[in-house]
């Protein structure tokens, strides 16, 4: 039996998120139906983390045990050719039996996309959120710079979530403009539910005026999710890539 790791990229749009669910169709059990029409037997796919129903990504990873003979890289256009096309797996690789995607990651790195002009491109129709009025990027890299290190991010999470513990490292949080386009990237040791959302849509808030750095560190420190910013919809968000270390480093 061989532990195979995938790198996958998929356009969420179409589908109710990352893990099979039974109301709607999702980007695991595409991979999974591809599993078994290629090896003839179905496996249990393991992903470095879920992502919402809209959500897409640039290299989620996922790793799935088989018998199946044929060398890893092989399944790449093995699995492609069953596959939709808004689905693809990129890489391919035999990693030992200890790897588990989502136990072996070390930190995460998500990146929302913002159109920052008065009409959306229809190039980047459910990829981007349109926003219309000015952003000052100065202002919410001053914010940003707030919310990064390690914190309570209960503002920062999804109402009815339960988690036992919302202190997570945010290591990276930064805003950058090019043309019309905003990037806003963040990177952690892990995200709370729809916390990437709330962060964008409080430094939206900051951006335009309606609230200041020292806000924000206010709507940290209470820890109530009332405080926080709005929860951006999923169109923008992409998981940009998952890290590991040490002997899985390699996996990228």
């Amino acid at each position: 039996m061989r532990n195979i790791a995938i790198i996958v990229s998929y356009d969420g749009s179409r589908y109710c998120g990352w893990q099979v669910q039974p109301n709607g169709v999702s980007v695991a059990e595409k991979i999974n139906d591809a599993i078994v029409s290629l090896t003839g037997k179905r496996s249990k796919l393991y992903g470095s983390g879920r992502t919402d129903s809209g959500v897409h990504a640039c290299a989620q990873v996922a790793n799935f045990r088989t018998e199946f003979s044929a060398p890893a890289e092989k399944t790449v256009p093995g699995l492609n050719a069953f596959l939709p096309p808004d689905i693809r797996v990129l890489r391919a690789y035999d990693v030992d039996d200890g790897f588990n995607a989502r136990f072996c990651a070390v930190s995460k790195t998500y990146e929302y996309v913002i159109q920052n002009s008065r009409v959306l491109s229809p190039f980047l129709v459910n990829r981007a959120y349109l926003v219309r009025y000015p952003l000052d990027i100065d202002r919410m890299n001053e914010a940003a710079a707030v919310l990064r290190g390690e914190h309570d991010f209960t503002s920062f999470m999804a109402s009815g979530s339960y988690v036992k513990n919302a202190v997570r490292e945010l290591s990276r949080l930064d805003v950058r403009k090019q043309d019309d386009i905003v990037t806003i990237t963040a990177s952690a040791n892990g995200f709370l539910y729809n916390m990437v959302r709330i962060l964008t849509g409080t430094l939206i808030y900051v951006g335009a005026g309606k609230l200041s750095a020292e806000d924000v560190r206010a709507i940290l420190e209470k820890k109530d999710r009332a405080g926080g910013g709005p929860t951006v919809p999923p169109d923008g968000l992409y998981l940009k890539n998952v890290v590991y270390t040490g002997e899985y480093s390699y996996v990228l």
